[in-house]
């Protein structure tokens, strides 16, 4: 797992939201980007990351944050994850790993004594296509202060 570190130039990547459109990361040149990577759509934890963000969006946006919520999940789970919990924010269906590749997010994992691979919930702040911070440790109801603090 060769993940993205703070001063690395994030490679130009191209992916669906869950509405199908076409989210490229120059469409965020010269602004300040929050790309949060989560296992699974309507999980524990992933909803209490997303909600967190949710909540506090506006402050977010304040700061002069964009955000993009990332996972593997299909783009009708993602639909349907962003309809439910009503997110302000694009949540890419990356089923190819195209972004999660670019970020280096995934890689061998355990749980409960099992190993396996799966994707590391991961945040990046992105300024103008480098990043500029890695939360590696999301703390997941608390998640927006921690991107603010920085």
């Amino acid at each position: 797992m060769n993940t993205l570190k703070a001063g690395d130039k994030v490679p130009e990547f191209s992916s669906k939201d869950q509405d199908g459109n076409t989210i490229n990361l120059s469409d965020y040149g010269g602004k300040k980007l929050v790309v949060f990577f989560y296992p699974r759509a309507n999980t524990p934890g992933c909803t209490a990351e997303a909600c967190n963000l949710r909540d506090n969006y506006a402050e977010l946006q304040s700061q002069g944050y964009h955000l993009l919520g990332v996972s593997e999940d299909s783009e009708k789970k993602q639909t349907n994850f962003r309809n439910k919990y009503e997110f302000q924010f694009p949540l890419l269906a990356d089923e190819d790993h195209t972004v999660i590749d670019a970020f280096g997010v995934w890689g061998p994992k355990k749980f409960m004594g099992r190993e396996y691979d799966g994707l590391h919930r991961t945040t990046f702040i992105v300024n103008d296509g480098v990043v500029e911070r890695v939360i590696s440790k999301v703390k997941t109801k608390n998640h927006a202060a921690q991107i603010l603090e920085g």
